[in-house]
């Protein structure tokens, strides 16, 4: 009898294997351990990219490389190892720190892919969507769902820098892009304190009665950080108060959301914001799909597939899939993440596991 491992002893069997060749076939019995492996076995790797690193880059980038139409952005996108030649960060997300000089502006353009803004520290750009400008500062999120046009325009002699989240790889794959170059500026040079956008949308609880259809994907343009900071800080405070609040203890998170539907802020990206108390630590964990995490601010550690690595200000990590990750605070350590969830979910693939829960 024949192992099913594609190896043959006999002259009709080499000949099969020669005809699976030659007609671009490939048995499963052959390759059912990369086809359907026991547990998820991402190329993707865990990595860490350090910010003072990243930045100094984004800055020679800046005296170096123009921004204009062509290149239309100056983004370095971070190339996880296991995933050479793509420029992705993990097969679904992309993750890039972009970099706008003192007065310049970014042309406008939109496309298929949903994106994100995150800042970490700075102020002073505003990226205008869709003609309605949204003043960018630290610890803001700010939103382009796909096919709004988009561009930035600096205000200030000083440089920029910020972190861009899209699902360009998730796109690609499934061959769902289209693109198309907008205004050579931007639409609106304007630098209001708030967008017309949150100034309809931001109030907590509250939705305007002239736009009650839901919406895909968020039509607030801006998470603010003081909202963020102060749900956080209030997680806790209850917390100590002895009223259930937080993920586990000394773990405050929240999940930036749609207001007209509760849900995911875009429909392939799911942002999160994470603060651990000094001394805390969160259990190792295992998901299906991948992440992305930044430290906004405080030091410790994360351990990755077993190795732990400290962190800093500015540091990002990437989380491939089920590979588990857990977080230890040295000081207040607060992180923002995100992730594919909304993809897993939808397809009914998002699984998660906590060994130290069973």
């Amino acid at each position: 009898m024949q192992q099913m491992d594609g190896s043959a002893d006999t002259p009709e069997l080499e000949q099969l294997y020669r005809d699976f060749a030659a007609n671009d076939m490939a048995p499963l019995w052959t390759q059912r351990d990369d086809l359907m492996p026991m547990t998820p076995a991402p190329q993707a790797v865990p990595h860490v990219w350090r910010w003072k690193t990243l930045y100094d880059i984004a800055e020679r980038s800046g005296e170096l490389v123009p921004v204009g139409r062509g290149g239309e952005r100056r983004a370095v996108g971070l190339t996880n190892p296991g995933l050479p030649g793509t420029g992705y960060a993990t097969p679904t997300l992309w993750c890039a720190i972009q970099y706008l000089g003192g007065h310049e502006t970014a042309p406008e353009h939109r496309h298929s892919q949903n994106a994100f803004r995150f800042v970490v520290e700075g102020e002073g750009v505003w990226t205008v969507v869709n003609g309605d400008p949204v003043r960018m500062s630290r610890g803001d999120l700010l939103l382009t769902p796909g096919w709004n046009f988009h561009g930035h325009h600096n205000d200030t002699p000083n440089p920029m820098a910020w972190i861009d989240g899209l699902d360009i790889p998730f796109s690609s794959q499934m061959d769902v892009g289209f693109f198309e170059f907008g205004s050579e500026r931007v639409t609106d040079e304007a630098s209001p304190p708030f967008s017309r956008a949150e100034r309809l949308w931001a109030h907590p609880g509250l939705r305007p009665l002239s736009v009650l259809e839901n919406k895909v994907s968020s039509p607030l343009s801006a998470y603010r950080w003081e909202h963020t900071d102060a749900a956080l800080t209030e997680q806790l405070q209850l917390e100590d108060e002895g009223f259930p609040a937080t993920v586990s203890q000394g773990h405050a998170a929240i999940r930036y959301s749609n207001p007209t539907t509760g849900g995911d802020v875009m429909s392939t990206i799911r942002c999160e914001f994470h603060r651990l108390r000094a001394g805390a630590s969160t259990p190792a964990t295992h998901e299906v799909g991948s992440s992305v995490w930044q430290v906004f601010e405080g030091k410790g550690t994360v351990v990755l597939g077993g190795v732990e690595t400290p962190l800093e200000t500015g540091d990002l990590f990437v989380v491939p899939s089920w590979v588990p990750w857990s977080l230890h605070a040295d000081t207040q350590f607060d992180l923002f993440r995100f992730n594919d969830g909304p993809i897993m979910e939808r397809l009914n693939f998002a699984r998660t596991f906590v060994p130290s829960a069973q």
